[in-house]
Formats: structure tokens, sequence, C-alpha cells
């Protein structure tokens, strides 16, 4: 399971020119699954985006959690994650999960991230073709692949 983390003074998604979510400070967190992720790379990954300290504190160090600035967050699936460039020029997406798979990790990482943060986050359509915009703050982007836990 790999997440690309955006910290961002805003973000939205948008499908057929509604918008379905909408935050200021927060987190948004693109998701790609694979075949081989289970619960535990969810578990893992969102314990890790709950307790990840990259907001300022007081003394402008990034040493502040999502929590810890009661900020928002938008969780959007994003099978190219596990895109693979090595041969040619078209991208192979091999290593991504069906929607059979996909999806009820989707679903499960949306509850276990929704306890971890003691709110309820806001979400894309996993599937549809999003139009996505945000305000990247700092910039910050952080990349986590949960096979590189060990």
């Amino acid at each position: 399971m790999k997440i690309v983390i955006q910290r961002v003074s805003e973000a939205s998604v948008v499908i057929d020119n509604k918008k379905v979510a909408s935050i200021a400070k927060g987190l948004l967190v693109l998701l790609g699954i694979e075949d081989s992720d289970t619960t535990q790379d969810v578990n893992w990954l969102c314990r890790k985006i709950a307790n990840l300290r990259i907001f300022s504190d007081k003394e402008g160090v990034m040493n502040a959690s999502i929590n810890d600035v009661n900020g928002d967050v938008i969780l959007v699936s994003q099978f190219t994650l596990h895109a693979s460039t090595k041969k040619g020029n078209r991208p192979s997406y091999i290593k991504a999960a069906k929607p059979d798979v996909a999806i009820p990790l989707y679903k499960n990482f949306i509850k276990t991230l929704q306890i971890e943060l003691k709110k309820t986050i806001q979400t894309g359509v996993f599937g549809a073709d999003m139009k996505v915009h945000l305000v990247n703050d700092g910039p910050v982007t952080i990349l986590i692949d949960s096979k590189d836990k060990l």
C-alpha cells in the first residue's frame, strides 16, 4: 500500500463539476492499493498518518500531528501510485489491486483512519474521474510505502 501525504492549506475534490469534498488546513492523502495489501497495512498507515508530526508547533518547528492541530483529511484512491515505468513509455498498472480487492481495503482504510483521528474524514469516489485541487502548504509532501515499514 502506497500513500502520498500532502500538507495543505486547502483542498477539494470535484466530480462532474460538483464539489464532493473540501477542507481547509489538513492533509490530502492519495492511496494506492495493491493485491498483496492487508488490514495490517491499513492499520499501520492510518496510525502513521494520525501521528506524523508535519505541522508547525508554537515555535514554528514541524512537531505537531494532524490531531494536534485539529486538521481535516481528504482521502482519494489513486491506483496510478502503483505504476511501473521500467519498460517502455506506457505505465503498467499490473500491481494495482482490482476493485474486488481494493474497494474493501479502501472502505476499511476510511473507517480505520476516522477511528485514529476521532473524526469523520472526507473522500473522493473510488474509481471516479476526479479533479483534485490543493494548495500544498510548505510545500510538504511525504511518500510512504507500507512494504518499507521494517
